[in-house]
């Protein structure tokens, strides 16, 4: 099948052309042409010039914004997760993690108040459990080197 036979004219227009314009143009702008701009201008400027900077020796005004940053609000969330994963003594290491879970919460909604307020909780809890964990390993080496001393004095050569 060739493709003609597959075209259809769309409310009465002539085949190939679009709404009655004439065949070639865009919605009645002359053919070869962009909505009515001369042919080989863009959109309306004049005849062969180029876009650019002005073409005056007047001072060229510029506009500044500030745009306003918004609070960081720092979640904890790597750190409490950390914690879960390896010093987790009591489920400090979960509950802080929640805690940064719901910091997070409340930053993408908007609430910077209680954004502050749990990510302050799971700092404390995740201080909380890296002290609490390393006083764990630490006594668990102090005890393994105690077993171990006093089993070698009891062994007689």
């Amino acid at each position: 099948m060739h493709q003609e036979e597959h075209e259809v004219a769309l409310l009465g227009a002539p085949q190939g052309s679009v709404l009655g314009a004439p065949q070639g143009s865009v919605l009645g702008a002359p053919q070869g042409s962009v909505l009515g701009a001369p042919q080989g201008s863009v959109l309306g400027a004049p005849q062969g010039s180029v876009l650019g900077a002005p073409q005056g020796s007047g001072p060229v005004m510029s506009t500044v914004v500030n745009i306003r940053s918004e609070t960081v609000v720092p979640d904890h969330i790597v750190w409490s997760l950390f914690n879960t994963l390896f010093f987790n003594p009591c489920c400090l290491g979960f509950v802080a993690f929640a805690f940064s879970v719901k910091s997070r919460d409340r930053k993408m909604v908007g609430d910077v108040i209680g954004a502050q307020s749990y990510a302050s909780t799971a700092k404390c809890l995740n201080i909380s459990a890296v002290v609490l964990g390393l006083l764990v390993i630490i006594a668990v080496i102090i005890t393994v080197i105690v077993i171990t001393t006093g089993a070698l004095v009891r062994i007689p050569y």
